[in-house]
């Protein structure tokens, strides 16, 4: 299995100052224990669920780039990118840019917006869940072209692109992962199933197992192997101050899903001292635990 770390908040870090050192501290000791992929929220205030909106948020993709110079094999990637706050044309290249300047490290996490407060407080329009859903395809349909041979036009219901011209091309073979994000069954998984070489899906066990069942019936429909899509779990059923056996069994008890990655959060006021002491001690054992294969 692997282990990925979403960084949500950056409240620890201390005033503005600080928060450049601390994120910088944060992915070279997360790099240094064996974290495959960082991930940061595509959010422009916090998110008022959990903590006040006022709390200090980045920019994702500027983020994804200062990190990208501070370290040499870290994996990067938004958790996920709202559809709704870029144009699909100017977000591919703005992948491919993190893409080529990191040496091919580069992910597209991908999914159909829903903080409506940020919308509606930076003047970003916010369509219907509909829409949205409609642009989320759309915009998964234009990065692919973008990192293909075709340069040519795209005509969409919502976008409309003469030239899918992108250049230099991402580094990533053949193109930069997509992961696409979120657990509706009717549509995101059917786009998981469709477009994606991950999914990244939330909720307890039972709830994830049965999401798989679904996404497998779409993978059927669509003549794709489930076996091929990545799946990961942003998981929470850790403790504060997890115990090794417990860290184990829990990455164990997902691996029987057929989950492959567990999405750690930096939670505690120390978050690299939070992983070092309790995931990197058994990074190990981690890496050596086979995801069941999920059957067709």
């Amino acid at each position: 299995m692997q282990v990925d770390l979403h960084c949500w908040r950056f409240d620890w870090a201390g005033p503005p100052a600080k928060i450049g050192p601390g994120v910088a501290d944060l992915a070279r000791r997360a790099e240094a224990i064996g974290v495959r992929t960082m991930s940061f929220m595509d959010h422009y205030f916090q998110m008022d669920s959990v903590a006040p909106a006022e709390h200090p948020m980045l920019e994702g993709y500027s983020a994804l780039g200062f990190v990208a110079g501070k370290t040499e094999r870290l994996r990067l990637r938004l958790l996920v990118t709202g559809v709704t706050y870029r144009h699909p044309g100017l977000l591919a290249k703005t992948v491919t840019t993190v893409d080529v300047l990191s040496g091919g490290r580069c992910e597209l996490g991908i999914g159909a917006a829903w903080y409506e407060r940020e919308h509606k407080g930076l003047g970003v329009p916010f369509p219907s869940p509909s829409e949205r859903f409609e642009r989320l395809e759309e915009a998964i349909q234009i990065c692919l072209q973008m990192w293909s041979d075709v340069n040519g036009p795209y005509e969409g219901k919502h976008y409309q692109l003469a030239e899918t011209l992108c250049e230099p091309k991402p580094v990533s073979q053949p193109r930069p992962r997509v992961l696409i994000g979120g657990s509706g069954e009717r549509k995101t998984l059917r786009m998981v199933a469709q477009y994606a070489d991950a999914c990244n899906i939330m909720g307890e066990p039972e709830q994830v197992a049965h999401k798989l069942d679904v996404l497998r019936r779409h993978c059927e429909t669509h003549g794709r192997d489930i076996n091929e899509i990545e799946v990961t779990v942003s998981a929470r059923n850790l403790s504060p101050t997890p115990s090794r056996d417990e860290v184990l069994r829990v990455f164990e008890d997902w691996a029987k899903l057929g989950v492959a990655t567990i999405v750690t959060r930096a939670t505690s006021d120390d978050p690299a001292a939070w992983l070092e002491d309790h995931i990197g001690s058994v990074m190990d054992e981690i890496h050596a635990i086979q995801p069941a294969k999920l059957s067709r």
